[in-house]
Parts: C-alpha cells; structure tokens; sequence
C-alpha cells in the first residue's frame, strides 16, 4: 500500500513540474510582456487594431515561426522531442530562434517603438544568445533563465515607470522557485544549472533595458 501511495504521488508531482515546465516556457514571455505593456502602460491609450497587430506579430516571429524551423529541423534529422534536450542537439533551435527575434527587433527599430518595449525582445535575445553559448560547453536551464530575467526586467521597469515591484517580486521569485523545482524534479537540470540560468536570466533582465 505504502509503495502504491508513494507511485501514486510521485506520478502526480510528475504532472505537475511538467505542467509547470509547459505554462512556463520562455519563448511565452515576449509575449506576455507585450500583453503586460498593453494593460499597464500609456500603451494602453493604442487602438485595440494596432494592439493586436502588434501581438500577432509578436506571436508569429517568437512563437510560430520558430516552432515551425524547429519541426522541420526535427523532420530533416529525425529527431524526437527526447533528441531535442540533448545538449548537442540543441544549437540550431536556438539559433532559430534568435534569428527570428533579430528580425523582430530590426521591425520594432524601424518602427521607433520606445526602448521600453523593443527591450523585451533585447532582453530575449540576450538571455538566447548567453545560453546558447554557455551550452556549448555546459547545461543551463533556459526555463530558469526564462525567470530570472523576468526578476531583473521587473526591476528595470520599477525604476522605469517609478512603480514598486515587491509585490510583482514576490509572485516572480515563487514561480521562479516552482519552475527551477519542477526541471530538477523531471531530472533536466541539476541545482548548479537551474542556478546558472536564473543568475544568467537575472542579468540579462536588468541590463537588457537600457542597451
């Protein structure tokens, strides 16, 4: 019985770091900051038209695009999605990646949105290229890297926009804390690497803003 009921709540902890893994992947974050900026910024005076052009472009050059480069990477090499977190297997999607967010940030110069908003995808983009060159040589968490730079961009935008972030803070360190969790529960990422990628994560995020 005992062994059963420990199966059972290992199976269920399971579920829930890969859920966590899921809802918190780094690609989403350009997106929501866009979302964020829309709702808590002078940003929010836009048409609701230009909005959600913007995000669809945003959607497109950091999400579907590059999923799509990363399918037909997949198809071409037969790869699984197993494949994929094996370190040597993991330059091209990133490379994929950041060549998209170069576009996109090429697009929102042109455009002279503030630095403000293209700092998210600088921030992206920095956060991509230190991982995929840490990774040449050593495993880092890019889920952590992910939420540290979330931490350090909530910082940035305090002094930015003069708001007090302890309360942003503290949601942003529970989850960073649950995500880091959920990757060395599902045995991804050792404590060293889940370290690395927030500390990484966290310094891209508060310098990103103001190259």
């Amino acid at each position: 019985m005992n062994k059963k009921l420990k199966a059972r709540e290992r199976a269920t902890i399971n579920v829930v770091a890969k859920a966590l893994s899921d809802v918190f992947r780094p690609s989403y974050f350009p997106l929501l900051g866009f979302v964020l900026l829309f709702l808590f910024t002078y940003l929010s005076l836009l048409p609701w038209q230009l909005k959600l052009l913007l995000l669809a472009l945003v959607y497109v050059m950091t999400l579907f695009l590059p999923a799509v480069g990363v399918y037909m990477y997949r198809r071409v090499h037969k790869l699984s999605l197993q494949d994929l977190q094996l370190r040597r297997n993991r330059l091209v999607p990133y490379v994929l990646h950041i060549i998209c967010y170069c576009l996109l940030l090429y697009f929102l110069n042109n455009i002279q949105a503030p630095s403000f908003v293209s700092g998210i995808i600088v921030i992206s983009l920095l956060v991509q290229c230190v991982c995929t060159v840490t990774n040449l040589w050593w495993k880092i968490s890019v889920h952590s890297a992910g939420m540290g730079a979330i931490i350090g961009a909530l910082v940035s935008y305090s002094f930015i926009f003069h708001f007090n972030p302890v309360w942003w803070l503290c949601l942003a360190l529970l989850f960073s804390g649950l995500v880091n969790s959920s990757r060395m529960l599902l045995r991804q990422h050792t404590l060293w690497q889940v370290l690395g990628g927030t500390l990484v994560g966290f310094l891209c995020g508060l310098v990103g803003l103001f190259i």
